[in-house]
């Protein structure tokens, strides 16, 4: 009988963490899955991960079991290979546990596979909806053709952007979280001006980062900024800040571990993201949190959020950090519009109920 089983939890992500010291690896989810855990501790939760680690293996990361499949990205022979033992490895474990649903991270092939299981044994099953799988194009909604109640959209922004790209609505929304235990208690030094992080890749726009820090240390010649991260970019970065000759006004950090981008946060005036795309950028809010005041172009939630600064245009947006550099927060006080406590309840919730309200 399945009341003599676990309640199980499935989470399908495209990757996850190697290990517990792997903090780069989609931090956002991995604290999310954390939190998860510690909301409702009887649950038991697996995860499956389909690409990363580049291994295939079963292994614990903070009393939770994962099964790496090692998909590495490869092609379409692999990845269908890849499906065809989660599925194996799904119907094995429904008949050890009790499944109370499937989870699947992003719309995309995690969601195909979720879908075609749960439909098969009458499962509740979630695509959580996390960035630039909302955009026009995603080829996947034409195959899962998907219903507004199985769908949670990381913020307002998203489920707008779903919506008007493919008609249906989001039916739930979850916005991201972080984990607070993370931060330093100590007050550290504002000696950074100006912080970024982010992947160097052409949607986050770090050019425009650049560019501004040209115009602003017209009026603070001595303007300290940084940007955490690593990727394609950086040599075009590199080279526009020599150009420039803002080598002792930009410093291109590289990969850091979460830790130490939360450091840096904590050593920040203002958070920077000029990305033209954001679902909902947890750096956002652990800058927030951080004591930063955060200036972006793209607004996630349709409330305003205490201490973030919407622009609307390059213009806009170099106007705003100069009246704050001009008016420095003298506090840099906490901000924290959700807890990631309240989002993994939320989540527990839509499978179910009487575990989140033990919770």
């Amino acid at each position: 009988m399945k009341t003599n089983k676990r309640k199980t939890l499935v989470i399908i992500t495209p990757g996850f963490p190697e290990n517990e010291a792997d903090s780069t690896c989609i931090p956002p989810q991995q604290i999310f899955v954390k939190a998860l855990k510690e909301v409702c501790p009887a649950l038991n939760i697996v995860v499956f991960s389909l690409q990363y680690p580049f291994f295939s293996a079963e292994y614990n990361w903070n009393g939770i079991k994962v099964i790496s499949f090692g998909g590495k990205n490869k092609g379409r022979f692999y990845r269908a290979f890849t499906g065809i033992r989660v599925l194996a490895t799904l119907r094995k474990l429904n008949k050890e546990e009790h499944l109370i649903g499937l989870l699947s991270f992003w719309f995309g092939k995690c969601t195909d596979v979720a879908n075609r299981f749960a439909k098969n044994h009458h499962l509740k099953h979630y695509s959580w909806i996390l960035g630039q799988d909302a955009k026009a194009g995603n080829k996947y909604f034409r195959r899962i053709k998907p219903t507004g109640e199985s769908l949670i959209a990381l913020s307002d922004f998203i489920v707008r952007e779903f919506s008007n790209n493919y008609g249906v609505v989001p039916a739930h929304l979850i916005p991201v979280g972080i984990d607070t235990s993370l931060f330093s208690a100590v007050n550290q030094q504002r000696d950074i001006d100006i912080l970024g992080a982010g992947s160097l890749i052409p949607l986050k726009q770090y050019h425009i980062f650049i560019t501004m820090v040209k115009s602003i240390k017209e009026f603070y010649p001595a303007i300290k900024t940084a940007i955490c991260g690593d990727g394609p970019e950086i040599k075009q970065l590199q080279v526009m800040i020599k150009e420039l000759q803002l080598e002792d006004n930009v410093s291109l950090l590289g990969r850091l571990s979460h830790q130490e981008v939360l450091q840096q946060m904590q050593r920040a005036k203002i958070f920077l993201h000029p990305s033209a795309y954001e679902g909902f950028g947890a750096v956002c809010l652990e800058a927030l949190y951080a004591g930063a005041t955060v200036v972006s172009f793209v607004q996630p939630m349709d409330t305003v959020i205490q201490n973030w600064y919407i622009a609307a245009s390059k213009e806009e947006m170099l106007q705003l950090v100069q009246q704050i550099l001009q008016q420095p927060n003298s506090h840099y006080q906490p901000v924290l519009p959700y807890t990631i406590q309240e989002n993994a309840k939320k989540m527990i919730g839509l499978f179910d109920q009487s575990a989140a309200a033990i919770s």
